[in-house]
């Protein structure tokens, strides 16, 4: 039985961990792509990512890979008859699975891990690298295309001599409600100082024009422009999605408090309203801000508490899709692993990943409990065990 586990195991790690280099390379390299293309990034740049994009690469490719890997074995495995060799031999085909079943186990909580680093560390040190480069960014841009903007900054040159930006004009919406502010310049010089969080840019001989406001200056003005503004990602981020495991339960107490105190400031103005008479605004018209607020909050909370179901369901579904994939292979009884491959993963994509989406939608929503966010994992792990019955019994 010893050989038996040892051959399965060897055979499952070769064809995983050449497959999962593979893989990762390929979603590794996807992923600088389009970080390069959002970002504007340099080589050296892309280089510096390459450690923060590899969870996030890796914790897509593991559980395709563990299928792949399944399908391979197990269907060369039937195929050559080596499950029926077994079975005359008096050896059920669960010895072979158990091994494998075991590999899945690790691989499972190797990837809950994954699927933490990748959204708080990963996500948070790509932020960095492009926030920390953005002076670099900005002027690779504008001698490529003469222009930089985002949503709240734009900057357009006519042509850009080692750090000097020729004939430059900048538009920085400081908010929502006040009027733009724009600086035309013969010719402009950027700084960006992380230590202050802002990007300085120094103007020479321009004009600056702000609603009905206009000034000229034939000297130098300098002007700083946050870097979460000049930056096409901020520099901090709220989502409930990039909050590391250990930092779920400060998060979700937070949380709890800030409702609180929202609602308690709902119910002061209500009171406020009634003792001094004004009955015309005890209406919920009044509190529509601060019911608008609690809606928020409510819906965030719902996320902070579904956030780590989800994470170790995603995780585990390793471990479900060799329950499903071992016993579908040994049944098909086909060499080409392809085949095998696809064979197996059409039911998961079809079944499980519409029933693990519609369970993170509705757990976001609070319409369900957050462990509905299991139910795919449920369902594939149900059919396998059905599936290996079947194998066991013929």
């Amino acid at each position: 039985m010893k050989i038996i586990s040892r051959y399965v195991l060897w055979e499952l790690l070769q064809v995983f961990l050449v497959a999962l280099t593979a893989l990762t390379l390929f979603m590794l390299v996807v992923g600088l792509v389009r970080e390069a293309q959002q970002q504007g990034l340099g080589l050296i740049q892309i280089l510096m990512l390459v450690p923060y994009v590899l969870p996030e690469a890796m914790r897509f490719a593991v559980p395709g890979t563990m299928l792949f890997a399944v399908a391979s074995v197990f269907g060369r495995m039937s195929a050559s008859n080596e499950v029926i060799a077994l079975k005359a031999a008096g050896i059920s085909p669960v010895a072979i699975i158990w091994p494998a079943a075991a590999l899945a186990l690790v691989v499972s909580f190797v990837s809950v891990w994954l699927n933490d680093v990748a959204v708080s560390w990963g996500r948070d040190g790509v932020r960095q690298v492009v926030v920390s480069s953005v002076e670099q960014i900005i002027y690779g841009r504008l001698r490529q295309q003469r222009s930089y903007s985002t949503s709240q900054m734009s900057i357009n040159v006519k042509a850009v001599d080692g750090k000097r930006l020729i004939r430059p004009t900048l538009t920085f919406q400081s908010n929502a409600n006040g009027p733009p502010a724009t600086v035309s310049a013969a010719e402009a010089e950027l700084s960006a100082d992380a230590a202050r969080g802002t990007l300085v840019v120094t103007f020479r001989d321009g004009t600056l024009h702000m609603g009905d406001y206009t000034a000229s200056f034939p000297d130098s003005i300098v002007r700083e422009v946050p870097l979460d503004a000049v930056s096409r990602k901020s520099t901090i981020s709220t989502s409930p999605s990039e909050i590391a495991m250990a930092q779920f339960a400060t998060a979700r107490i937070e949380e709890a408090r800030k409702i609180d105190r929202i609602e308690q400031l709902a119910a002061g103005k209500t009171a406020m309203s009634m003792l001094t008479g004004r009955m015309e605004m005890t209406s919920p018209a009044h509190t529509a801000y601060e019911r608008e607020m609690l809606r928020q909050e409510r819906g965030r909370l719902n996320r902070i508490i579904m956030e780590p179901w989800r994470r170790w369901a995603n995780g585990f579904s390793c471990l479900c899709f060799l329950l499903v994939g071992a016993p579908m292979a040994i049944r098909m009884r086909n060499a080409d692993f392809l085949t095998s491959f696809f064979l197996c993963f059409l039911p998961i994509l079809f079944v499980y990943y519409p029933i693990f989406m519609l369970g993170v939608d509705q757990a976001k929503r609070g319409s369900v409990p957050p462990i509905a966010v299991w139910m795919g994992n449920v369902l594939i792990t149900l059919w396998g065990w059905w599936l290996l019955r079947r194998v066991v019994r013929q």
